[in-house]
């Protein structure tokens, strides 16, 4: 994989500090190399790790033309989520989380629709036989679902996986993802439990510069899953489109 992990880039980015001791969760005592100054530090080769493992399988998940649905919703992390995950083509949630978003994901669909609904009466000139009130109370139903699932309307069918940024943030996500056996991704600070969590890369959920490094390494991989996926088909259509001169040669043969 070209995208190599380099330790020294990860503590560049602090991806090591943990929590204080005393906020700890005892299941990621694995993943801990030291204490210091009543800090937890991460051992960041067990981060490298981590992050080579979960981008394999992210990269498959990606070149089977499946999708990834990244969710943050803390500040911090919610523009760089939005932006990597765009940049890889993937959905993303960075708004509250709408209950039943997974485990009631028909529900979900519908109000995608209406989104689409909505814009269909724009541009064919429904929306403007409507009342002025009722124009505004679309309008603000068209902005509320574009901020809470606008990044989510081409997610025709339940995502093969979530990547999720602070495990205790997003536990209502996670539950839904385990009641229905979709893999968990997630960066894992040393103040949450690793054990719901599939593939657990144990990192600072709390810094930008974290954060931006490990989304960084994953969006390189499931663009590299794309890619692979789109050689694929190439390679599968180049042979008809070989076939067709050949055809036409042995025609003008005849």
């Amino acid at each position: 994989m070209a995208n190599n992990i380099e330790v020294k880039d990860l503590l560049e980015a602090g991806v090591h500090f943990g929590h204080m001791t005393r906020k700890w969760d005892p299941n990621m005592a694995p993943y801990i190399y030291m204490e210091r100054n009543g800090i937890h530090i991460i051992n960041l080769y067990k981060t490298a790790a981590k992050i080579e493992e979960a981008n394999e399988a992210l990269k498959k998940i990606a070149a089977s033309g499946r999708k990834v649905l990244f969710v943050a919703t803390k500040k911090q992390a919610k523009d760089i989520v939005a932006e990597k995950a765009a940049a890889c083509n993937m959905p993303y949630i960075t708004e509250r989380w709408p209950g039943g978003m997974l485990t009631n994901f028909v529900t979900i669909r519908k109000a995608v629709k209406k989104m689409a609904s909505i814009d269909r009466m724009k541009k064919d000139g429904t929306f403007l036989t409507l009342s002025k009130k009722e124009r505004l109370q679309v309008d603000r139903l068209r902005a509320k679902l574009e901020k809470n699932l606008g990044s989510i309307s081409d997610m025709s069918r339940l995502p093969a996986a979530l990547f999720v940024v602070d495990v205790k943030a997003e536990h209502i996500a996670i539950k839904e993802a385990q009641k229905l056996n979709i893999p968990v991704f997630a960066m894992v600070d040393t103040n949450s439990d690793p054990r719901p969590i599939d593939f657990v890369i144990p990192s600072n959920d709390d810094a930008s510069k974290s954060i931006d490094k490990i989304l960084s390494h994953v969006s390189t991989a499931i663009i590299e899953g794309l890619s692979e996926r789109k050689a694929e088909k190439d390679e599968q259509d180049a042979p008809k489109e070989e076939a067709a001169p050949k055809k036409e040669a042995a025609e003008t043969k005849e």
